[in-house]
């Protein structure tokens, strides 16, 4: 592929990802408080699993063409890049609040799926009996999202109140949804071929490729989810997206595909595993500072997230 192809294709991808992401927030956030959901749920279940397609997507190819270095390493880069990256840059933009929520149920959850994921690895492959227990695992999580959201009804109503006069109606936030997810979907798999093709082109491994090349491209849809949530004052959607994708990546990509074929680790370091517990751990105590992510903390997260890249490369 040439420099003018390569271009042309991430260009496009780039504006496809942001208009995708400005047409998922507002039909979400606006479906959430239609139906009495609050948009943290919204950005733990349909953002979250809408933005995580691409991984999806690319780590199913993937495993299927027996290259499960790019499965994982997409998965496990993308985890590192969601928490370091984007929500480094997304409190860079606005300070993000963090609901009570997150850290007492939705944090810990993450970390105990990446734990998880390192204990099932630890011998080297994930087959299809791990790849099982990780989609049970997720069907339980959002069946019980929705069911507490529910049970919160009359809190979200009073908290959103004011948006819930001027919320579109049930079909145009349903069209809106659909809309942001398609161009988010196409926007980043044109965004990730000319990603890929420019890679190549320097001749970097598989592994470095899965764990940023890959990565990134395939985050794109949560980075610019994030960033439209966080311009649009939702840090709930933006937070939740983040941590609720995290999740997905764990739970559905990785199990989903350990069931097609095994997920083997052999060309993943100590250092990349390291890195993705590090920054799901961190988020603890940087949500705990005043419940909130500050500029700072998300100076600190990009910080660590260019540090990390240098050193792979």
């Amino acid at each position: 592929m040439l420099i003018t192809e390569v271009t042309i294709y991430i260009s496009a991808g780039l504006v496809m990802l942001f208009l995708g992401g400005e047409g998922l927030i507002r039909g979400s956030a606006s479906l959430s408080l239609r139906i009495g959901i609050s948009p943290l749920v919204v950005g733990l279940t349909v953002v979250a699993f809408g933005t995580s397609s691409p991984e999806l997507l690319v780590s199913l190819k993937a495993a299927i063409m027996g290259n499960s270095t790019i499965a994982l390493g997409n998965v496990i880069g993308s985890n590192i890049a969601n928490i370091a990256l984007i929500l480094g840059i997304a409190a860079l933009i606005r300070p993000l609040e963090v609901h009570a929520n997150v850290i007492r149920r939705e944090i810990p959850i993450m970390i105990v799926s990446t734990v998880l994921l390192i204990i099932f690895l630890s011998n080297g492959i994930l087959g299809f009996f791990e790849g099982l227990i990780f989609v049970i695992l997720l069907v339980a999580y959002t069946v019980i999202n929705i069911i507490l959201s529910f049970k919160e009804n009359k809190e979200i109503e009073v908290e959103f109140e004011e948006g819930l006069k001027s919320k579109l109606n049930i079909p145009v936030s349903i069209l809106l949804i659909v809309f942001g997810l398609a161009l988010l979907f196409f926007g980043a798999d044109l965004f990730l071929k000319g990603a890929v093709a420019l890679a190549k082109i320097f001749k970097v491994s598989d592994a470095v490729i899965g764990l940023s090349v890959v990565a990134v491209g395939t985050s794109l849809p949560e980075l610019f989810t994030s960033i439209v949530a966080a311009l649009r004052k939702q840090s709930d959607i933006s937070i939740g997206n983040v941590v609720g994708s995290n999740i997905f990546n764990i739970l559905s990509i990785l199990g989903i595909s350990a069931m097609i074929v095994p997920i083997k680790s052999e060309e993943m370091s100590y250092l990349d595993f390291g890195v993705m517990l590090a920054a799901a751990l961190i988020l603890l105590p940087l949500s705990y500072t005043g419940f909130r992510i500050s500029r700072w903390e998300g100076g600190l997260l990009i910080f660590g997230y260019v540090a990390y890249l240098l050193i792979i490369f």
